[in-house]
């Protein structure tokens, strides 16, 4: 009585890669989840199931190619071949129009935590389900 793949595929995600957190930030990311769970229950289980399974690390031992807050992340998406450059910022701070999006985004929990390298499932909000890599990570200096 083993499941099928499509079954399997919808209890685990598949190659989900390694995270990594800012302990400075988590407790911010943790209340915004929280907080969530009533307008965005689906966004909000997942960042918290992201975070429930990250490795929490001091500011200073975060490495400098993980996306975390305020940092640049560059990425391509392997379907269409399109490489875009975002910052990923808390919700008071995103702007679109200045590529600043929201670790309350699908795309901003997706991204949070990972390094250079790594690629990752993202459903688009067309239910379409694409693979991304990070192709960079930049530091943000100002208000460091």
């Amino acid at each position: 009585m083993s499941l099928s793949p499509a079954a399997s595929r919808k209890t685990r995600t598949p190659r989900a890669p390694k995270i990594v957190i800012n302990e400075a930030e988590l407790g911010h990311i943790e209340a915004l989840a929280e907080g969530a769970l009533d307008r965005n229950p689906d966004l909000a289980d997942r960042l918290l199931g992201e975070l429930g399974r990250a490795r929490i690390v001091k500011p200073a031992k975060l490495p400098v190619d993980v996306v975390s807050i305020g940092r640049k992340v560059t990425y391509r998406d392997e379907t269409t071949g399109q490489v875009k450059s975002v910052t990923l910022v808390y919700p008071e701070a995103a702007d679109i129009d200045r590529q600043k999006i929201s670790v309350m985004t699908p795309i901003g929990v997706a991204l949070l935590g990972l390094a250079k390298g790594a690629s990752f499932f993202w459903d688009t909000r067309d239910d379409e389900r694409r693979t991304l890599t990070v192709i960079e990570v930049e530091s943000q200096t100002e208000g460091a």
